[in-house]
């Protein structure tokens, strides 16, 4: 088995200031997604439509940023500490305490495309559409920073495995490096499969609808390696929390291609 490398979670120490390698990797995960977003002002539909400028995946990026913070801390607080937030409401604004749900994120961000659609009069699935691509490479980001943080680890695996991994704090039993597999599922193999179909011409939405069935599969899949939350555990049918926020995502995915499909017909 192998033992997770003890990595100091500051990168870089000037003085009082202290970069970690957290905070790194978000920057990494917005400067992919601004250089993907250019790369896809090439495509179609894109690059037929002259309102969609540069300044276009600028704005989008600052407002997308918002909504991941906002809504990832929101939506940690309500999918899973509710009761303890509710008694302690000044510790939502504690965000150097940890605590980030993608899900959540990914509803400010819907909730901020939103309203960039609304203010520049652009069609909502048409914005959904150029930033679904995008966002695989900033998720294998910000596994990497969990990886080298040791949080988030999977769960207890045999021994006989090749790359089982002792985690510090997680005891003595070798686990599997979950980050590792949601890094290569959600991230990177992700990243590949929605680039490749969305450079041929879709149904407005269509896109959109791909990412969200595919970051649900694999992050359910990737549930069954990644330990549950401890104050959560397991709940109905033996599934994770992130498990049953997956299944409206895999649901509306299905659904949503499928409308766009018949709307087109």
């Amino acid at each position: 088995m192998l033992i997770h490398p003890q990595i100091d979670p500051v990168a870089l120490q000037l003085g009082p200031l202290a970069v970690h390698w957290y905070g790194l990797t978000y920057l990494a995960a917005f400067g992919l997604f601004y250089w993907l977003g250019t790369r896809r002002l090439g495509h179609l539909p894109f690059k037929n439509l002259s309102q969609w400028q540069k300044r276009d995946i600028e704005d989008i990026l600052f407002l997308g940023v918002l909504g991941v913070i906002l809504g990832g801390r929101i939506g940690y607080c309500l999918f899973y500490k509710p009761a303890y937030y509710l008694a302690n409401p000044l510790e939502v604004f504690a965000v150097w305490q940890g605590g980030m749900s993608f899900h959540g994120g990914m509803l400010g961000v819907i909730a901020a495309m939103l309203w960039f659609a609304f203010s520049r009069k652009r069609p909502f699935l048409q914005v959904m559409d150029l930033v679904a691509p995008c966002v695989p490479t900033g998720l294998a980001a910000g596994r990497v920073g969990n990886f080298i943080n040791g949080e988030l680890w999977g769960r207890v695996a045999d021994p006989s495995l090749p790359w089982s991994m002792l985690f510090r704090g997680a005891g003595d039993a070798p686990r599997h490096p979950s980050q590792i597999y949601q890094f290569l599922m959600e991230g990177l193999l992700l990243f590949v499969l929605l680039w490749l179909y969305a450079r041929k011409p879709r149904q407005q939405g269509q896109v959109a609808a791909a990412f969200l069935f595919g970051y649900g599969v694999f992050r359910f899949v990737a549930e069954y390696f990644r330990e549950p939350d401890a104050h959560l555990g397991l709940l109905s049918l033996g599934m994770s929390m992130g498990q049953w926020l997956c299944v409206p995502m895999i649901l509306g995915g299905v659904v949503l291609w499928l409308w766009c499909d018949r709307r087109a017909a």
